[in-house]
């Protein structure tokens, strides 16, 4: 079975990771504890293509990476790569979002247009990537969080497609509508293909 080594220090993405990869038979690892990559990227696939040949290189197998984030059209693309330093925690990056949108006179539907973005990056053992995609979801922010479920901006991101946001479906939408879900669908069939025939 081959090994893939997730570039992530965060148990719950290894464990979502090892979900959406399960019938691929693969042998699915965190990355070293306490190894961390500075994302130093100004897009997501550039910072999944650090993050993947940086574990890579370290542990001499293949390394799956990801970075992903939310993109709001009233402020310019923020907070794109930065949306998990946004703020301390969940709540005050919601704060952060909803204050700042609203500072921006952004208040109908369409001035709220987001999107979700999820870039994948795959490097073989000698550190070279070998794949990459990327996968979109498009929505809104709503005014005031809604739903119990996700974590991030979950409780605003609303999908119009659903008439729900991320944090009001059930993990099997949210899997199948969200970015990461689209990024992993396109990453499969790839995948698959490279395991069978590693050298072409």
């Amino acid at each position: 079975m081959t090994t893939l080594v997730i570039a992530s220090g965060n148990a719950g993405k290894v464990r979502e990771f090892a979900a959406l990869l399960s019938e691929l038979s693969l042998d699915v690892q965190p990355q070293p504890d306490g190894f961390e990559v500075e994302e130093t990227g100004s897009t997501f696939a550039e910072n999944a293509r650090l993050k993947a040949i940086a574990v890579a290189r370290i542990t001499g197998c293949w390394a799956l990476a990801d970075d992903s984030g939310l993109s709001v059209d009233a402020l310019g693309g923020a907070p794109g790569v930065h949306s998990a330093r946004y703020a301390d925690s969940d709540s005050a990056r919601i704060e952060r979002l909803l204050r700042e949108l609203s500072e921006a006179g952004a208040h109908s539907d369409e001035a709220r247009a987001a999107h979700f973005t999820a870039a994948l990056a795959l490097a073989n053992p000698a550190g070279e990537v070998v794949l990459d995609v990327e996968g979109l979801c498009p929505g809104q922010i709503l005014e005031a969080p809604r739903g119990e479920g996700g974590f991030g901006y979950d409780p605003v991101f609303f999908v119009p497609e659903a008439g729900l946001t991320f944090a009001e479906m059930p993990h099997s939408q949210k899997a199948s509508l969200g970015h990461r879900g689209r990024a992993f669908a396109a990453l499969k069939p790839k995948l698959r293909e490279l395991l069978v025939n590693p050298a072409g």
